[in-house]
């Protein structure tokens, strides 16, 4: 028992002594997704605030690809000081129930702040004959299988929104995937899919521009800057949602007085005000969450996210 308790008052020291000299270089936000994305937005919106906070520079660095493996990988085999973070989304909670993955899935990590989230929007090509939801789910119907719905990669949170409003509302689509939901939403913007599961995030410039038509949202309850469309819940499919988080992860071994003043400095930053009207504009809200309740959070998503790819009929890889 003496030795665990002097294990124990070892590691505080050594935690305490991490934080005191946190940070002692500049700091790298590692986004595993393409650039002009809600990971990526939400990074660069964050990164003035950080460095002001803790006092170094923070570098974004992108690493897209491999269904945003390549970025979190790097990740968990960096050094557990604190210095190196990764900007996550579903990804985190949904690759470890669908893939062999190189690290240790969802334990690779320790979470330090989820930030904030946006739901998905199902939109369509200005041509497509359907100016409402229920009239997208009658033409999907009638014409089982003849329209493409541009999504993000297979087992992603977006693609399982997807599949979940097909499996529910009893439709037959064919899934396109892209590297992610601007290139989704560029493909139907540019009529080369007729359908559009994405981030509202990530659909909005299109929409201002006309090039898309939303029909339904994935949150409980409506967003303000579209108030006339309705959820899809109240519309087709009673309880249904789907929304897209981005929170900050460090390696799992990283000290806890270290996480605890990384997740200060990020919660500062995404509720400065300059940083919620940037959000608002592109239907982001602010989600704030320490380490602790982060954790809860994630473990439910899992637990959800599992029950959808069961309901998808995904198979683990």
């Amino acid at each position: 028992m003496k030795k665990t308790f002097a294990l124990v008052a070892a590691l505080a020291v050594v935690g305490s002594a991490a934080a005191q000299g946190f940070p002692s270089k500049p700091l790298h936000i590692v986004v595993p997704n393409p650039a002009g994305g809600t990971v990526d937005i939400v990074a660069r919106a964050v990164q003035p605030g950080l460095a002001e906070r803790l006092g170094q520079p923070v570098v974004i660095d992108l690493k897209p690809g491999g269904n945003n493996i390549i970025g979190t990988e790097a990740v968990a085999r960096a050094a557990a000081d604190g210095h190196t973070i990764l900007m996550g989304g579903t990804h985190v909670t949904i690759n470890p129930l669908v893939l062999k993955l190189p690290y240790d899935g969802l334990n690779a990590f320790a979470p330090v702040a989820l930030l904030a989230a946006t739901p998905n929007v199902i939109a369509v090509h200005p041509s497509v004959p359907a100016r409402t939801i229920q009239e997208l789910v009658a033409l999907a119907k009638a014409r089982p299988n003849q329209l493409n719905f541009a999504t993000s990669p297979a087992g992603n949170g977006i693609y399982l929104a997807g599949e979940r409003f097909k499996a529910l509302a009893g439709i037959e689509m064919n899934s396109v995937p892209y590297q992610g939901g601007v290139q989704a939403a560029l493909a139907v913007a540019g009529g080369h899919a007729e359908v559009l599961v994405a981030p509202l995030s990530d659909a909005a410039p299109h929409v201002a521009s006309g090039k898309l038509r939303i029909l339904a949202i994935t949150s409980p309850r409506r967003v303000e800057m579209i108030r006339d469309v309705p959820t899809l819940a109240e519309s087709v499919l009673p309880g249904f949602q789907a929304l897209q988080w981005f929170g900050a992860f460090v390696p799992a071994a990283t000290p806890r007085p270290v996480i605890d003043r990384l997740s200060a400095a990020l919660l500062e930053a995404v509720q400065k005000p300059a940083v919620r009207a940037a959000f608002a504009k592109l239907g982001v809200s602010v989600m704030p969450l320490g380490p602790d309740e982060f954790a809860q959070f994630l473990r439910s998503e899992t637990l959800m996210f599992a029950a959808a790819i069961r309901q998808s009929g995904i198979k683990a890889e």
